[in-house]
């Protein structure tokens, strides 16, 4: 059975250039297997230019990873689709399309891709009709619960298709649910979305949301809503590498990134499981890969709210 891989996803949040440079400077001694890179949240975020992504993701494919190049997961404009165009017809570098119209321009240049988790893949019919358009690797959408991936999965084999592509899991991180046309963000700090005044680089990891009991409901990025809580998905590293998934995804936050990388990757060598509850604020959560609501936390057939 292959060993399971570790990807870091791409940046979610907006951080300043310089703090982008130092950040990536730092994974390419990171033992990680792939590394996505871009904007998929805001195209108002330009603390790199597309250009300049593309000349990082170079640079870090030095050091023998993959990278992917990730495009924006919401377009609403022709100058966004110019961009993730851009991206497709990088040269060399994979492509994670994050939206329909990059799955398009990929098949019409008859590129291979991969797919984000905001791809909706919810039965083996779409994921096949995905790989014949080229689908390499696909994430499946978080809330996908692990029954549901087993069919998909198992069916995917019977189709004769499973051995073509690879499946990835967002394993750790604030749970990408939703984007909107409006950015919270801009409207939680009294501002038009056209005049955001770039607000989302006060909030490295984003804007926490609580409800009147003080309970953490979720966090605003943008346009992008996610979990309140941190999923943390690792400890059923074993189970998903039985299920046939290949690699976990850590989405980056600000803080102990190395740390989080490390561990886990220590532990898949070993055979056990991490503990990384010194890197999580509160208890995490994992309810949707157990067909629970989201933000619950599960262990051993047990809830817990």
């Amino acid at each position: 059975m292959p060993a399971m891989k570790i990807s870091l996803g791409p940046v979610l949040y907006y951080w300043p250039r310089d703090t982008l440079f130092d950040f990536y400077a730092q994974v390419a001694g990171w033992p990680v297997d792939c590394i996505y890179l871009g904007e998929t949240v805001c195209s108002k975020r330009r603390a790199l230019r597309t250009s300049e992504w593309i000349d990082l993701a170079r640079e870090i494919s030095k050091s023998g990873k993959q990278v992917v190049l990730s495009t924006l997961t919401l377009i609403e404009a022709e100058s966004e689709l110019s961009t993730v165009a851009r991206l497709c017809d990088n040269g060399d570098l994979l492509v994670e399309a994050n939206d329909m119209a990059a799955v398009h321009l990929l098949n019409e240049k008859h590129l291979p891709f991969t797919t984000g988790p905001a791809i909706n893949i919810y039965n083996s019919r779409s994921l096949n009709y995905l790989q014949r358009l080229g689908l390499i690797r696909w994430t499946p959408p978080v809330e996908l619960p692990r029954t549901t991936l087993a069919e998909i999965l198992k069916e995917a084999d019977e189709l004769g298709f499973g051995k073509r592509i690879e499946t990835e899991i967002f394993a750790f991180g604030h749970m990408p649910l939703a984007y909107s046309a409006r950015c919270f963000t801009a409207r939680a700090n009294n501002l038009p979305k056209d005049g955001c005044e770039f607000e989302c680089l006060k909030y490295p990891d984003g804007l926490p949301v609580y409800t009147q009991d003080n309970q953490r409901l979720l966090t605003l990025n943008g346009i992008q809503s996610q979990s309140g809580q941190v999923l943390n998905l690792i400890p059923e590293w074993k189970d998903m590498q039985d299920l046939g998934v290949r690699l976990l995804r850590i989405s980056p936050q600000s803080q102990h990134m190395q740390e989080i990388i490390e561990h886990t990757h220590a532990a898949l060598r070993q055979g056990v499981t991490p503990d990384l509850s010194a890197f999580i604020e509160g208890d995490g959560c994992n309810g949707y890969w157990f067909g629970q609501a989201g933000h619950m936390q599960l262990e051993s057939g047990r809830t817990t709210p």
